[in-house]
């Protein structure tokens, strides 16, 4: 299966990806998202050239970040994922990036098993955001 990066051409289909795969919500903009990481030195977003999967790739060099990590329900249990979060790491590992996170929302915590068997652990960690206002 071949993974790119994603193309300007692709923002439609990758949006309706994260869509359909439940990932986006009413505070972020799947739009300005994708815009914002496409094709940046430290950030990328990478999809299967049938745009079925997709990661949201960055780092602020000292950490990655996996972000949009999203297989179409139809695709799943096929290892697109797998070869997604491998691609995301190889590019980090491309840029010396040390090491990797990714969150996952208490919503979400189905897939927690997933990244488990790719070698995630949980974090004992506090989240803590503050939106800046324009």
């Amino acid at each position: 299966m071949k993974i790119r990066s994603a193309t300007p051409k692709d923002e439609a289909a990758v949006v309706a990806l994260w869509q359909a795969c439940g990932l986006t919500v009413a505070y972020n903009d799947p739009v300005a998202d994708f815009r914002f990481a496409m094709g940046k030195p430290g950030s990328d977003i990478l999809v299967s050239e049938d745009i079925t999967g997709s990661v949201m790739v960055g780092h602020d060099g000292h950490r990655g970040w996996l972000y949009y990590v999203a297989v179409a329900p139809s695709e799943r249990r096929r290892g697109l994922g797998r070869a997604l979060v491998a691609a995301a790491e190889e590019w980090l590992r491309q840029r010396g990036v040390p090491k990797v996170h990714l969150m996952v929302r208490e919503t979400n915590q189905a897939v927690a098993d997933f990244y488990k068997r790719l070698g995630y652990d949980p974090m004992p960690r506090i989240n803590m955001q503050k939106w800046l206002k324009p």
